[in-house]
């Protein structure tokens, strides 16, 4: 233990503190650090192994350790539940730098270029000075633009407000450091003299809401400066070798709540105005980072819905109650460069930022600052798993770029202005009403047919079937590969618990496998059974699904006995002109168009179709009307046509007869059962909907085109063919949008 004379004692061996900077052990000087990781003094235990794996490890070269990967080793490995993500959650710098150069270093380099060009006249001016005054004032001109450069490059300050455990912050000061010492350099060759670099971790501030990594990212900062030094050939502080760095605080970065006693797991109640105020960011002229990643609908399941309803009422007006949790740190950097507090800021976002209520906070940022470079689509890493995200920077600056590739302008939805700028596109009120995300279930409602087949045969105490309310499921998979055959409990929107416990067997496994995952009080019912989309579908015999996240864009009929999953959107129509207008190639373009990407980080994303970006805003052909259950005459005709021979091809390749028998349900009413014939198990196992898109056979291709040029017909395009460009057909559309959102 350390005691008051300055001595450590352990086990009879005794550290002599000789003075405030030196400790000895014998006649060898101990390494002093400092810095909050090493506040605790307390000796570690340690057994015999222990101790020969600590030697083992102080004696291994740690010099070169790469400190953007440090922290976030020592972060998981504490972690048991990421430990094993430690070979696979690290983003390489590569990918950092794609914020860092164009946010920091570009304006940097670029005033520096500037300086120099100063500089370079006015010493040449000195150097042919007749007079030892004149070559003296333009010494003092040289040596103000250079010092002045220094002190402004010396006093930069970068922020990353969700800074994790350091790599941005470490990535940034590397590189201002490396800027510093080019500065020195070329100063230095143009005869101005050497000085030695005194940029250091003081330039970086950070906002972590985890103690622990906040201060492993104060020590990765550290070491990045020890190494740096010493590998330019500087010496590094060694009294103290770490220092605190009160720039990387420990904290929330969105709200602050006012009593102390509160948290966002606190039971107390903490939503009321006066007790939570928006945080504060210290001021910094560069904003950089990775904030979480956590979309709209999850956030009152992992922050708690007091924190949720407190994060959402100090920001209500500046960001949507639906958005992603990474948006506010949009908001935050909005309103900081606007109130002169920043001036440039670039965050990783999830491509969903360029959708629905995260598109309007970019919007919202767009009024009053320009996006200048965005990667909209790049693989990245979160929590050991790969995504596809966005890199948007904004800031003042007279140049854009989007991929790498310079554009007139970036827009909201993160392409480029050709002259179409579909985040304006409006949502049209005759859509309204036709498109729904399909139920939610959250929780073990869905069983498999066998045991629903069962069931349906098993008399209830009150007389009533159990096919009340057992019903066929679908989710993305079974609509873009094969049928799964898995049926659902559906207990509907309002049957009280005690009425839906009267299906005894159904209510008899909800109770055992659903109940204790749930919390809220109506357990039994899904959470979201969607009762806007029943009401829709109630006096139809089919509807439209399309699998909402999906290499390809096709549509396909579901019959009304099946209920959807929330995977599928489902369009409330019946008929087939509707089944092939949405199987067109202009509602694909427009729908991919409008689309946010999903991916796994190797297939390049897959779009999203959403009920409000892609179908609302979707102009469908003059004359057609969401009132006719049925349309009549031409040009309605050749589309329906088209449309149900699509379908009658491609069930047919699906489900080859001389593959297949069809056998009624137990229970009249239920679609035929599809049962494999003997042989042909794997032959039909690679029938599936995304195999033929991924095919693509003339036959697909050609009745795909055939429907195409029905659907032109209907829009009056009489000049259309299979070579149309994209870009024109989203023009028409776009026309039409904006024509009828005026009407």
């Amino acid at each position: 233990m350390r005691t008051h004379a300055g001595t450590f004692r352990t086990d009879g061996i005794r550290i002599i503190r000789q003075d405030e900077y030196r400790w000895l052990f014998g006649a060898d000087e101990i390494a002093w650090f400092n810095g909050g990781l090493f506040d605790e003094a307390e000796a570690l235990p340690l057994d015999a192994t222990g101790v020969k794996q600590t030697l083992i490890a102080a004696r291994m070269d740690w010099s070169s350790i790469e400190p953007s990967i440090f922290g976030t080793m020592f972060e998981r490995g504490l972690d048991p539940a990421k430990r094993s993500q430690l070979g696979a959650h690290y983003t390489d710098a590569e990918k950092i730098m794609l914020i860092i150069e164009p946010v920091i270093l570009r304006p940097l380099r670029q005033e520096w270029d500037e300086t120099k060009a100063q500089i370079e006249p006015a010493l040449e001016k000195a150097n042919k000075a007749k007079s030892k005054g004149a070559r003296t004032k333009a010494m003092q001109k040289v040596q103000s633009l250079l010092g002045a450069y220094l002190d402004r490059l010396r006093n930069v300050r970068v922020l990353d407000p969700a800074c994790g455990s350091g790599n941005f912050l470490y990535l940034a000061l590397m590189h201002l450091k490396d800027l510093e010492h080019r500065v020195l350099l070329e100063a230095e060759s143009m005869g101005l003299g050497m000085q030695m670099p005194q940029l250091g971790p003081e330039v970086v501030k950070g906002i972590e809401i985890n103690a622990y990594a906040a201060e492993l990212a104060r020590v990765t900062v550290w070491i990045g400066q020890i190494q740096w030094m010493t590998s330019h050939g500087f010496n590094a502080n060694r009294k103290p070798i770490l220092e605190p760095l009160d720039t990387i605080e420990n904290r929330d970065a969105l709200i602050e709540i006012q009593d102390q006693n509160l948290s966002p797991q606190s039971t107390q109640s903490y939503t009321e105005e006066k007790q939570y105020m928006e945080a504060e960011w210290p001021e910094a002229e560069f904003i950089v980072g990775n904030p979480p990643f956590l979309g709209g609908s999850k956030m009152r399941r992992e922050l708690g819905d007091q924190y949720t309803t407190a994060l959402r009422n100090c920001y209500k007006g500046c960001v949507p109650g639906g958005a992603d949790l990474v948006t506010y740190w949009f908001e935050k950097s909005r309103d900081h460069i606007v109130s002169g507090k920043a001036s440039r800021a670039g965050l990783v976002t999830t491509q969903s930022i360029r959708m629905g209520s995260n598109q309007k906070v970019l919007s919202r940022l767009m009024k009053e600052i320009p996006i200048f470079n965005a990667w909209s689509d790049e693989p990245w890493v979160v929590d050991g798993a790969a995504v596809r995200v966005s890199l948007v920077c904004f800031g003042q600056e007279k140049e854009a770029r989007l991929d790498g590739k310079e554009v007139q302008c970036v827009l909201a939805n993160l392409t480029a202005n050709t002259g179409i700028d579909l985040t304006q596109a409006s949502l049209l009120s005759e859509n309204k009403g036709m498109s729904f995300e399909g139920t939610k279930k959250y929780g073990a409602f869905d069983i498999p047919g066998d045991l629903a087949r069962k069931w349906m045969l098993i008399p209830n105490p009150h007389g009533k079937p159990n096919s009340d309310i057992i019903r066929p499921w679908a989710n993305g998979r079974d609509i873009s590969g094969r049928a799964s055959d898995t049926w659902i409990i559906d207990f509907g929107c309002n049957l009280s618990e005690s009425e839906a416990s009267l299906y005894e067997s159904p209510f008899a496994r909800v109770l055992e496998f659903v109940k204790s995952k749930r919390k809220d009080k109506k357990w039994w019912l899904h959470e979201r059974p969607r009762p806007e989309l029943r009401k829709a579908l109630s006096g139809v015999t089919r509807y439209i699904v399309t699998v909402r996240v999906s290499k390809h864009r096709f549509f396909a009929w579901l019959p009304i006995q099946v209920l959807p999953d929330t995977r599928l959107n489902v369009i409330a129509r019946s008929d087939d002109c509707s089944f092939g207008i949405l199987s067109s190639r202009m509602h694909e373009v427009w729908s991919l168009a409008n689309a946010s990407m999903h991916g796994d980080g190797n297939d390049g994303g897959r779009p999203t179709y959403n009920a409000k970006s892609c179908f609302e805003t979707f102009p469908f052909p003059p004359g057609f009307s969401f009132e006719s259950s049925c349309l009549c005459g031409e040009p309605w005709d050749a589309i329906a046509e088209a449309a149900k021979r699509l379908d009658e091809l491609r069930n047919n390749w699906l489900n080859p007869p001389e593959w297949i028998k069809r056998i009624p349900e137990v229970v009249p009413g239920y679609p035929d059962r599809i049962i494999t014939k003997p042989g042909h198990e794997a032959d039909l196992k690679k029938r599936t909907l995304t195999n033929l898109y991924n095919a693509r056979p003339a036959w697909l291709d050609n009745i795909h085109k055939e429907l195409d040029t029905a659907v032109a017909a209907a829009y009056g395009w009489d000049d259309y063919t299979p070579d149309m460009p994209d870009e024109e057909i989203l023009a028409r559309l776009f026309k039409l949008n904006q024509e009828r959102s005026v009407s």
